[in-house]
């Protein structure tokens, strides 16, 4: 497979997320469902009270953590989702971690 081919089948986005999202266990459950869509990234939370995901993976993948994003853990009330598309490939992390 070409270099091409392989880079058109890898999304990266950038995620923020609003609304009751920190203190609910967000970040833990979106790194285990990430992780179950194989994909690297990082989540963090913000000083604002919002939520920053980067993810990277399979198309497929990275479209399934966007829905669960609007949705979240069952503690969670997720008001806003905005998405962002990143250059394919540009995280460079080989894991899907939990930051500050």
């Amino acid at each position: 497979m070409s270099g091409q081919l392989a880079q058109a089948r890898i999304r990266t986005v950038s995620a923020r997320i609003y609304g009751r999202v920190q203190g609910v266990g967000f970040r833990w459950n979106c790194q285990h469902e990430a992780e179950r869509l194989a994909l690297v990234g990082e989540v963090r939370n913000r000083a604002d009270g919002s939520v920053c995901v980067i993810a990277q993976g399979s198309a497929d993948g990275v479209a399934r953590l966007i829905v669960w994003l609007y949705k979240g853990p069952k503690w969670a009330s997720v008001e806003d989702v905005l998405v962002e598309d990143l250059p394919a490939g540009s995280y460079m992390g080989d894991t899907f971690s939990i930051r500050g």
